[in-house]
């Protein structure tokens, strides 16, 4: 199933509002994340480990840290949606980004061996996705000491890596305003 419905209010924390805003649009959520990969992995393939070492400030992350941390966003959307979906009542626990991405060593890392483990991550994450019945896209669990739906954190997952690569084409690659899609 790859249409599990849009999650509604009360299937995920306000946090995560602005990742589900800018995965609202989309009916078939699996073939969507899907669909995101290879934009990816087209953007990704463009630069090169200078451009990718790029910081637009001093306190900013790297591009490479960007990927770095989606990598991570990634992994842990896929456990919570793995873990709901399987039926865990366990609440499960938040993530804190900096030390994740201070203790990652993206910068140390080729950009196409993040690219190619981003692509790795996602490939096995739609496949997850596309195997889950009707009941487990709807079921609740906790996470980050909030509840959340299965189909809430496949929204939140394709709404985060967006918002990520918005990032780096606005800020990072001075895309023009007309080409932000993403």
């Amino acid at each position: 199933m790859t249409n599990p419905g849009k999650p509604q209010t009360g299937e995920y924390a306000t946090f995560y509002q602005r990742y589900i805003d800018l995965a609202a649009a989309e009916d078939d959520i699996v073939g969507a994340l899907d669909a995101q990969a290879r934009e990816t992995a087209t953007l990704l393939a463009g630069l090169t480990d200078e451009q990718a070492a790029h910081r637009y400030a001093p306190d900013k992350w790297s591009v490479k840290q960007i990927v770095g941390h989606v990598i991570d966003g990634e992994r842990i959307f896929a456990y919570r949606v793995l873990s709901i979906a399987r039926g865990e009542t366990a609440p499960l626990p938040g993530f804190e980004q900096e030390p994740y991405v201070a203790n990652g060593g993206a910068d140390d890392r080729s950009m196409s061996d993040l690219a190619a483990e981003l692509a790795t991550v996602r490939k096995g994450n739609v496949m997850m996705m596309r195997a889950l019945s009707e009941e487990a896209w709807r079921r609740i669990g906790t996470a980050s000491e909030n509840p959340v739906s299965v189909r809430a954190l496949a929204y939140g997952m394709l709404g985060h890596e967006r918002h990520h690569l918005r990032i780096i084409r606005e800020r990072y690659l001075g895309a023009p305003t007309a080409a932000r899609t993403a």
